[in-house]
């Protein structure tokens, strides 16, 4: 009988690749891990900030206090003259983010509202099978009262029945 030089390793690794129901290990990647679920919040509270009327006081703030400090600050501090490229590259790239990370809060808002149509109209399909079954109900208890005598029904047949025997009493007599 030949000898198996493998090691108990090497031969584990050959059965678990052979198989099909065995799941390969992974291999070790360099790439960042995110939670998609967390990134997605943070980004709908961005866009709900950037939505809002303090977010543009702010930016309003921060712009007008850019422009006075480039024009009326002395020219040794000044850090961006006259065209402001550097505050129309800062505004860019707040835009380039910005959209994005809104495009983003409305697909999870898209989600969130397609799930909500799902459950209203499961819960309309039932209100409307149980409306039907209470409207068959009323049907069948109309149909069942209709078959019984009332009270004043009943009352009416024994005045008639009493007119009845008083007159068959005065007869006999």
């Amino acid at each position: 009988m030949p000898r198996d030089d493998r090691s108990t390793d090497d031969r584990r690794l050959l059965r678990s690749t052979s198989r099909l129901d065995v799941p390969r290990e992974l291999r070790r990647t360099f790439r960042p891990v995110y939670d998609a679920d967390a990134f997605g919040r943070l980004s709908e509270r961005i866009a709900r900030f950037l939505g809002t009327g303090q977010f543009l006081v702010y930016m309003t703030g921060t712009i007008l206090f850019w422009v006075a400090w480039n024009i009326f600050a002395p020219a040794s501090l000044r850090f961006d003259e006259y065209p402001f490229i550097f505050l129309t590259l800062a505004l860019s790239l707040q835009a380039s983010y910005a959209a994005p990370l809104i495009l983003l809060a409305q697909n999870r808002q898209e989600a969130r509202d397609r799930v909500q149509y799902e459950r209203d109209r499961d819960v309309d399909a039932r209100t409307r099978a149980d409306m039907e079954f209470l409207a068959r109900e009323m049907a069948s208890l109309r149909m069942a009262v209709g078959e019984v005598a009332t009270r004043d029904f009943l009352r009416s047949e024994l005045r008639s029945l009493l007119a009845d025997l008083d007159t068959r009493e005065d007869d006999r007599v």
